[in-house]
């Protein structure tokens, strides 16, 4: 058994120091996209164990499984449903008629990309599992494919579906499962990965950022692993082994010697003292705070090893930590342009726009679902704030709390004239202060400064059942440094 670090024992709420309403919005915020006044309450009621116990409680199904939830794309004329189909359309055709289907796939694949996109987007926030959808989001940015490079949306879905089925699973079955993904192959260029001409492109993100970090490995690893994986690629959406293109010689790799493939490159990585190490505290970033000390570090990577490499054990560890519960903790993380956007949705309860407007509100502030940046995946944390995205994410939140989209960005705030959001009567009030209190607890779940709080009731005025007056209070709120927190 591990020694369980000081930090990674379980919060045990006290009268000094209770599972109150601010660290049941902080579990519901950093476990999923935001909780809602009855969420955060049943939380409250139902105490921390109870309540990870249930975010956890996911199965671990892609969407299609848990009920026929798939994106939409019957509205893409000419796209089929799979690469089968595909393949059975182009060889019914001549070769102008290929060229010119292919043509249409192409401007119907950047559709199809939006489609996921905003079906990804609307599931994280009104799906049934939101810390699965959570660790779907950190596991696209961990093993990370761009629908820039990977042309094709069938492929970039089935690779959403993967991570969600494993996304709390086991992380050794998963690297094998990433290992053979299409769209993962093509990304890093594992289809051209041939005896005659190794590619190391996937071989080195495969310990530089996918299992054990810069350090922990040599350029001659590399090179042994990417022979390893000689021949690993897909036909269509299937993954395929190629004899032909793979190198069967001996390897050298981290200590061992003999005819290795792909998965025993992998099993090797897994028992290196590193990589537990390296996932757990990664998940523990996403999820805590940025700054584990050396100690804590190897508690969690103790953690993970102990459990065999299932992932369900340090998560619950995590979210039901000191830690998890630190002063260090709640409300430091800056939050992700998704999470901005969605939690925003969700607290308001307002629907997701499902137009472009709203992606490209989410690439002005830099993160798009399905279009990391680079093999890095997002870098997070305080480069998600500087002067043009601070204005994108304002623009954004007056847009989405009742603006008005002008052009290709939202833009100005809503006229006077305009007709009030549904919102405005989700906060009933008989003065000044309750109504900021009541909008303040909804919003920002924490205590702010007793000045900004003034300021807010002195904005406000008398009259606060006018729908104009609460309108601007909200968009108020929402323009506090403290809401681009949780």
């Amino acid at each position: 058994m591990v020694s369980r670090h000081l930090l990674l024992r379980p919060f045990e709420p006290t009268a000094a120091d209770p599972f109150d309403s601010v660290k049941a919005a902080h579990l519901l915020n950093r476990a999923g996209f935001g909780g809602t006044v009855d969420e955060i309450q049943r939380a409250v009621q139902d105490g921390p164990r109870a309540t990870v116990d249930r975010l956890l409680a996911f199965p671990d199904l892609p969407a299609e499984e848990q009920g026929k939830d798939v994106p939409d794309l019957s509205s893409l004329a000419d796209y089929p449903a799979d690469f089968r189909a595909m393949r059975q359309i182009l060889a019914s055709k001549t070769p102008d008629e290929q060229r010119q289907y292919r043509q249409k796939l192409m401007a119907a694949n950047r559709d199809a990309v939006q489609i996921i996109s905003q079906w990804w987007l609307a599931r994280m926030s009104r799906g049934p599992y939101p810390l699965q959808e959570k660790l779907t989001l950190f596991w696209h940015g961990h093993f990370t494919t761009s629908a820039r490079e990977e042309r094709s949306a069938l492929l970039m879905w089935q690779q959403n579906e993967l991570l969600r089925r494993m996304a709390a699973g086991n992380f050794a079955d998963f690297v094998r499962a990433v290992a053979r993904d299409p769209a993962m192959l093509d990304y890093l260029n594992n289809q051209q990965n041939r005896k005659q001409r190794p590619n190391e492109n996937f071989a080195r993100e495969l310990m530089e950022l996918f299992t054990l970090g810069i350090g922990n490995y040599t350029e001659t690893d590399i090179k042994e692993a990417a022979r390893a994986f000689t021949g690993w690629g897909h036909d269509g959406d299937d993954f395929i082994f190629r004899r032909n293109d793979h190198d069967f010689g001996v390897k050298r790799f981290m200590g061992r010697v003999g005819n290795l493939d792909g998965d025993d490159i992998i099993s090797i990585i897994l028992e290196h003292p590193a990589c537990a190490r390296y996932i757990a505290v990664k998940l523990f970033r996403f999820f805590a705070h940025d700054e584990p000390d050396a100690a804590l570090s190897d508690a969690l990577g103790g953690l993970l090893r102990e459990s065999r490499y299932n992932l369900r054990p340090l998560l619950r560890t995590i979210l039901m930590s000191r830690a998890f519960y630190s002063a260090q903790t709640i409300g430091a993380q800056i939050k992700s342009p998704i999470q901005l956007v969605v939690g925003t949705s969700r607290l308001l309860g307002v629907p997701l726009p499902t137009d472009r407007r709203l992606t490209n509100a989410l690439t002005q502030m830099g993160q798009v679902p399905l279009m990391p940046p680079n093999v890095q995946g997002w870098p997070g944390g305080r480069t998600w704030i500087n002067t043009a995205t601070l204005l994108a994410r304002s623009n954004t939140l007056l847009w989405l709390s009742g603006g008005d989209a002008s052009g290709s960005a939202p833009a100005r705030p809503l006229p006077a004239r305009a007709p009030a959001p549904p919102y405005v009567a989700a906060v009933k009030a008989s003065g000044p202060a309750e109504l900021v209190d009541g909008w303040l607890a909804r919003l920002i779940q924490r205590p702010v400064d007793s000045r900004k709080r003034q300021v807010l009731i002195d904005s406000t005025g008398p009259n606060v059942d006018n729908p104009i007056v609460v309108r601007r209070l909200v968009q108020l709120i929402l323009s506090m440094p403290e809401y681009q927190l949780c």
